[in-house]
């Protein structure tokens, strides 16, 4: 047998795990946390960093326990529970899965594992709105995420996009920053609690422009200007960015779309991609489970996506134990 066979050997027929978890946020994490603890050997894969979404989370104030935490915070004492409790993490590219039979087969760039169970937790992405000039000024005025790039723009005119609960806090905490933050909202209301929706109005800082869309952002090698149009008026203003500030920003929030597109074809979904799982995290297949926002269900956030974390864990200790 040659050196390039055993590898090959190694690789396709590897030790099996009770579980193995695909993703690594607050979902996957607080799985991890509850097989380990029930003596389960479980290996985590994530492919981009451990956390998730909460990571880009500046401050949490609705986690049960906590008054104000930062995301990285309250992810970093999760991810040190999970590693107590001897949870594998493999940091590695999901390619391909075979879930469709008694062992599953997860293959990824870093080798092919096996497992009695699977936890699905890959989350979710946010939603791209569309607009002309948004993937050519993507990460270069165009960003998702305030806490990754809003530093970016200190002293500068800032956009933010949406109207539910993330714009309103990301616009929030834009203001640390930008000299300007104005709130595009399509309806004419945000879709947020009140007592959130009061410190927007309220913040000297934040202008709000309802009934109004971004058309286009356009620029040369920086982006220079936006047109937006009032969709009940029809009315159409521009903006452009001034000869001393040099750059603006646009934060998109409008929704999360689910990392699901591996699955398909094997796991049942509903018709925008998120996998049909009721309470008990259950899946169309045995032994298969999915757990956190890429499941169909009324609220999410990091206490449903950690309560499922738990029930899917749990089922899946139960289903190992039957079978």
């Amino acid at each position: 047998m040659t050196e390039r066979d055993e590898f090959q050997d190694l690789v396709e027929r590897p030790e099996i795990y009770d579980v193995i978890i695909l993703g690594a946020g607050c979902a996957g994490l607080t799985a991890g946390l509850y097989a380990g603890r029930a003596k389960l050997k479980t290996m985590i894969v994530e492919k981009e960093q451990i956390g998730g979404q909460a990571v880009t989370t500046d401050i949490i104030a609705n986690y049960p326990g906590f008054f104000q935490i930062t995301g990285p915070e309250l992810m970093e004492n999760l991810f040190a529970q999970v590693k107590e409790f001897g949870c594998e993490i493999l940091m590695a590219n999901t390619i391909k899965v075979d879930l469709d039979k008694e062992i599953k087969e997860i293959e990824t760039d870093q080798g092919i594992y096996r497992s009695q169970t699977v936890i699905l937790a890959t989350g979710a992405n946010p939603k791209k709105l569309g607009f002309e000039g948004e993937e050519q000024f993507r990460g270069k005025g165009v960003g998702y995420c305030a806490t990754c790039d809003g530093f970016f723009f200190r002293g500068k005119d800032i956009f933010v996009i949406g109207g539910g609960y993330s714009a309103a806090e990301e616009a929030l905490y834009l203001t640390r920053f930008g000299k300007k933050v104005t709130i595009v909202v399509r309806k004419d209301r945000f879709r947020c609690a009140k007592s959130l929706v009061d410190q927007v109005l309220e913040h000297p800082k934040i202008e709000v422009k309802f009934c109004t869309e971004l058309i286009k952002v356009y620029g040369e090698q920086k982006m220079s200007g936006a047109i937006f149009k009032n969709n009940q008026t029809g009315e159409v203003t521009e903006y452009q960015v001034s000869k001393e500030d040099g750059i603006f920003g646009v934060f998109v929030f409008v929704g999360y779309e689910p990392d699901t597109a591996l699955f398909q074809g094997q796991i049942e979904m509903d018709e925008n991609g998120y996998i049909l799982a009721k309470e008990t995290t259950k899946t169309n297949l045995p032994g298969v489970f999915a757990a956190g926002d890429l499941r169909t269900k009324l609220l999410r956030q990091l206490v449903t996506a950690a309560a499922d974390g738990a029930v899917a864990a749990t089922q899946a200790e139960k289903y190992i134990s039957e079978n």
